[in-house]
């Protein structure tokens, strides 16, 4: 029942057959389907909301609540909690349905916020923050899930690019709404914000989700997965965030973090092999269309997470520019990245060989990285904004195509789960990566790294240029290894509606 067109895995796989594209017919008119995606697009907004809103508050906090030691978990909680409920959510999606799932993630979002806001110490804001990233988490792959639903494979790219236009207008308010709220207003009001906002995207989807076509599975939550998972990732963090700072990279405490690290990473894969319902389908990373795929995301994905937080930094530090000016360089850099997401979308649909794009566009982002690599301290402001937005043009592209090519080959009933584990590497790959840049910001610069210098003081601090080298060309290594992936990718023709 396959299409030969669309070339389906072989049904021995399980849940990587794809079905008939019949099913894909959506039911439902496109006023209601606009309806649906204006108000996913809204949820989409306030998780992307919350991982930017929270940087320009982050001293603050450490003063008000007095506790600097531990600040940054308050950025590492909620990404840890997200990136272990993604498949979870995924999952859930495929057992109750996409409604009762979206609903329940921006019910816990909210609820986490409310904590946050009436956090009275620093532990508490953290345990805060991991529930909002509880919520958080599955609010992305329930809503990919959610265009998965309404639309074939060659209609998806357009709709799903649209989320990178949430992205951007987070990652540009973000920053801006968090300093001005806390400056001027109160740093409670950072989560506060999230409750009408939230109260809006439950009411604006409740009664249209009730329609979507329902391809409910029975399935099991593997909660010892997720759990190992997270202890593996945190204990690996702690390792770079300790290694040459707190502790020497050699000392007893570190090598331990390590060797922590690598048997709970190992546990973690014992537990994919044998568990009922493994927390990452095994089944569907068997296919070598997928486990490229995801691999590509990992890399990709993850280094775009990471110089979106490294970029303000190395502004600050090494060209000595004030947070206002910083701003512009990351502005240029999401707008390009977006514009080249709605590029790719629209290029997809039009295209034979639709591999070309991202395939160029890690090309272009990895010569960008080495020119800034070369000299980092050698640059203006208007040169670093013109090279960000060069690179995230390049880089944009990578979120369509990841998301539209695992959900072209997965059967209707699997989208929510195949999904869902796209997301959990492409954010473990941002948590992993992203520990790697602080990692060798904060060992490189050595004792010049303080929470003054690091909060941005107007003045370029020389110690800090050699050790973003070493970023930009992790950065591009990382892009290369995604680029192997992505050209070992077989191009398999997007289904479109009515083929079957």
């Amino acid at each position: 029942m396959t299409s030969s067109n669309a070339r389906a895995l072989p049904r021995a796989t399980g849940p990587d057959v794809a079905e008939p594209a019949s099913i894909y017919a959506a039911p439902l008119d496109h006023a209601l389907v606009r309806q649906i995606i204006r108000g996913i697009m809204l949820a989409m907004f306030l998780s992307a909301l919350e991982q930017t809103i929270v940087a320009p508050a982050l001293p603050t906090l450490g003063r008000v609540l007095g506790d600097v030691e531990n600040l940054s978990f308050v950025v590492t909680a909620y990404l840890l909690a997200a990136t272990a409920v993604t498949p979870l959510f995924g999952k859930f999606a495929d057992i109750h349905g996409r409604r009762a799932a979206l609903l329940v993630s921006v019910a816990i979002f909210l609820v986490g916020s409310i904590a946050c806001a009436l956090a009275p110490s620093m532990g508490a804001l953290i345990a805060g923050r991991a529930l909002q990233g509880i919520g958080g988490g599955g609010i992305l792959p329930i809503a990919q899930t959610i265009i998965a639903d309404l639309l074939s494979p060659r209609e998806r790219p357009l709709y799903q690019s649209y989320s990178a236009v949430m992205f951007m207008a987070a990652s540009i308010l973000g920053p801006v709404l968090g300093g001005f709220l806390t400056d001027y207003l109160h740093w409670s009001l950072i989560f506060w914000i999230n409750v009408p906002m939230g109260a809006v995207a439950l009411v604006m989807t409740d009664r249209a989700l009730r329609k979507l076509p329902r391809h409910e599975r029975p399935h099991r939550l593997d909660f010892l997965g997720a759990a190992l998972m997270v202890a593996a990732a945190l204990v690996l963090m702690l390792a770079l965030a300790w290694g040459g700072r707190r502790f020497p990279w050699a000392s007893p405490q570190i090598l331990g973090l390590v060797a922590g690290s690598v048997i709970l990473w190992g546990l973690f894969a014992l537990r994919l092999v044998r568990a009922p319902e493994p927390f990452i389908p095994t089944a569907v990373l068997r296919d070598r269309l997928v486990s490229l795929i995801v691999v590509t995301g990992f890399f990709a994905i993850g280094s775009i997470i990471g110089l979106t937080i490294m970029t303000p930094l190395y502004l600050g530090l090494v060209l000595g520019l004030d947070a206002s000016r910083s701003s512009l360089a990351l502005i240029a850099f999401v707008v390009g990245t977006t514009a080249g997401a709605m590029g790719a979308g629209r290029a997809f649909a039009q295209m034979q060989h639709y591999k070309r794009v991202p395939i160029a566009g890690l090309v272009v982002g990895i010569a960008t990285l080495a020119w800034l690599a070369v000299d980092p301290a050698d640059h203006t402001l208007t040169s670093v904004c013109v090279l960000l937005l060069v690179a995230g043009t390049g880089l944009g592209p990578m979120y369509p195509t990841t998301t539209v090519l695992i959900q072209n080959v997965v059967a209707a009933h699997h989208t929510g789960t195949a999904t869902g584990a796209l997301n959990f590497f492409r954010q473990l790959g941002g948590s992993i990566i992203v520990a790697s840049f602080g990692a060798i910001v904060l060992g490189g610069a050595g004792e010049t790294a303080t929470l003054e210098t690091l909060a941005g003081n107007g003045q370029a601090v020389p110690e800090f240029a050699a050790a973003f080298r070493w970023v930009f060309i992790a950065a591009a290594v990382f892009l290369t290894l995604a680029l192997v992936a992505m050209t070992g990718v077989e191009e398999r023709p997007l289904r479109g509606r009515g083929e079957g």
